[in-house]
């Protein structure tokens, strides 16, 4: 039995066990998905014990993400990121990035073409993937962040990508195809709605494609207005899909039974 898993700290609130162990079930394989949760400083000691241990593959979150890229052979997508959230065990371990095409290929699922302008709202960790993904996707990015400074430095990594604070989102938004957040901006609990958006309602418009990766709730107050605006939208939970989708087809190198992860994650979402 191979067993795969995910490695952050907390844990407890991942969705990702039951969307991989649904996967496992719907194709037959001979596999388990877990949690480990160490400490901070012992992110070495539990990659060295998941090889040692013949763990087949581990996802990587918070707050691990950065020093995994020290701690395996990344490809070049998750060094240009500068963060792994899947680690390979077959062979050398090797880190990859799945958020990134987890954004596009959700994007791509709901018939998003992904040219033209991306405006990317946030500069952190999924900002970063988001941008690097829809840029070698061939998009222009622009990247909008409240610490406009960031905004810069991230655009200064990304081929074609410019830097903004969030008051420029009217201006940049008025002429973009696609608009990401990745800002935790709206995140609730249970069935808290949250009003906060980070971005002017006006500011949207009806031949937009928006996706939150915020995923709870599903409905954030920015899907709600890119609705009313007449936009296409696409909630956190595809994003959150396809990072799974394609971490899973990385480690089996079988196609995901991407309605039975879905089902399962939409389940518990």
């Amino acid at each position: 039995m191979d067993v795969f898993g995910l490695v952050g700290n907390p844990v407890g609130h991942s969705l990702s066990p039951p969307m991989h162990e649904a996967a496992y079930d719907a194709l037959d394989v001979n596999a388990r998905y877990v949690t480990f949760e160490p400490s901070e400083g012992a992110l070495d000691r539990a990659f060295a014990g998941s090889e040692a241990l013949g763990i087949a593959g581990l996802n990587v979150t918070i707050p691990f993400k950065q020093r995994a890229l020290e701690l395996v052979e990344p490809d070049a997508l998750a060094a240009r990121i500068g963060a792994v959230n899947t680690v390979d065990f077959s062979g050398t371990p090797t880190g990859h990035n799945t958020d990134a095409v987890g954004a596009t290929r959700a994007l791509a699922h709901h018939d998003v073409p992904l040219d033209g302008r991306a405006v990317v709202v946030g500069a952190g960790g999924a900002g970063r993937a988001v941008s690097f993904g829809l840029a070698d996707e061939g998009m222009s990015v622009a990247i909008a962040n409240r610490t406009e400074s960031r905004a810069h430095d991230l655009a200064a990594d990304v081929p074609e990508a410019t830097g903004h604070g969030l008051d420029a989102l009217p201006d940049l938004l008025a002429d973009a195809d696609v608009l990401v957040n990745c800002t935790s901006v709206g995140m609730g609990e249970g069935d808290e709605r949250p009003n906060e958006t980070p971005v002017p309602a006006a500011a949207l418009h009806g031949d937009l494609a928006v996706l939150d990766a915020v995923y709870s709730p599903l409905d954030t107050q920015l899907l709600r207005d890119a609705r009313a605006a007449g936009a296409t939208t696409v909630d956190g939970a595809w994003m959150l899909l396809y990072q799974g989708v394609a971490a899973f087809e990385l480690w089996t190198g079988r196609d995901a039974p991407v309605d039975a992860m879905n089902e399962a994650l939409r389940a518990r979402v």
